[in-house]
């Protein structure tokens, strides 16, 4: 019997995680953007509404039934809420947080606010109502929602606070500085919010607030705190975790986003064989429970991300036509 298959959305240049689903089942992506190169590598390409549309889930609803999904997965933070809705509606199944962890880690504030009554790990965070003179400085300036590191700023006292809080054109929080390394986990919860798996890794170097080049580490502190955030929010499906280790405050959660990371290939290469997240929400979206197995895991192999294209044709259809013949190049 073949698996279900998986719906991923907002799939936007994430060439990678499509191309993994597709390699293990029927794939479909459902994007409003005709030019988004992710859905090239699945099976099906789907123009749906904007998020924003009445028609959105109906849409999303009409291709799982018609492609059989067991899955519904957002690539994006955008659309993470209205999909949780759909899910305790009983009208998609997506593996995604509650509706209320959902709204809440999209807005940072909020996540840390979060966090805190959880026990976990936040910076000292602060509205730009509260008295900016008594905080400890540096500071990051930041808008409560966003990603890709957009319109975040660096302030070295209240003065500079103060400018770009009234710069940035949106809400913001006020967040101090951490030092140290900047550290992310990648994690893995079932249908349950069980914590299946959780693998540390670094940021060696980042382009717009994403990870472009990094390298798994075992690290039994970072492994031990990607399991109690994700079971603590009660978190289904992947999510990853950014973290600080500060010199003078120990470790800060400074984002949990509840998706897929930039940095995919990190723990897709680092996941033992059979283990990988893609092979574990096909065999979960199949009815399998699969048993936590937090810390099992390859440690020490880096990643390095680079681009790649696709020529279209007139109709926006894939020609097979490649610039350098072979495609990228096979490392000797």
């Amino acid at each position: 019997m073949s698996p279900p298959a998986i719906l991923l959305t907002g799939a936007g240049k994430r060439f990678d995680i499509v191309s993994c689903f597709a390699h293990l089942t029927r794939t479909v992506v459902a994007d409003p953007a005709p030019l988004a190169p992710a859905q090239y590598a699945a099976h099906v390409r789907a123009a749906v509404p904007l998020i924003a549309d009445p028609d959105y889930v109906p849409a999303l609803a009409r291709l799982c039934d018609e492609h059989g999904v067991g899955a519904v997965l957002p690539l994006t933070d955008l659309d993470i809420e209205v999909l949780a809705l759909a899910r305790e509606r009983g009208e998609l199944p997506a593996l995604v947080p509650s509706s209320d962890v959902a709204r809440a880690t999209f807005d940072k504030y909020e996540a840390h606010l979060l966090l805190e009554r959880h026990g976990l790990p936040s910076p000292p965070t602060a509205l730009p109502t509260a008295d900016l003179d008594t905080l400890h400085y540096p500071v990051m300036v930041k808008p409560r929602q966003g990603s890709g590191a957009r319109s975040i700023h660096l302030a070295h006292d209240p003065g500079q606070a103060r400018f770009f809080v009234d710069y940035v054109e949106e809400p913001t929080m006020v967040q101090r500085a951490m030092g140290g390394p900047e550290m992310s986990i990648d994690c893995l919860g079932d249908p349950d919010g069980r914590c299946l798996n959780a693998i540390p890794r670094t940021m060696l170097e980042s382009r717009g607030g994403e990870s472009i080049k990094g390298r798994v580490v075992h690290d039994e502190e970072l492994i031990a705190l990607g399991r109690d955030v994700m079971e603590a929010l009660a978190v289904r499906g992947p999510a990853t975790i950014q973290v600080f280790r500060d010199p003078d405050i120990g470790i800060g959660i400074t984002d949990v986003n509840t998706r897929f990371g930039g940095a995919f290939p990190a723990p897709a290469y680092a996941a033992l064989p059979g283990r990988t997240y893609p092979e574990l929400i096909v065999r979960m979206a199949a009815g399998e429970r699969v048993e936590p197995h937090v810390g099992d895991f390859r440690a020490g192999m880096s990643f390095t991300r680079y681009y790649w294209q696709i020529e279209l044709d007139e109709s926006l259809r894939p020609t097979g036509r490649e610039l350098v013949p072979g495609g990228p190049p096979t490392p000797a």
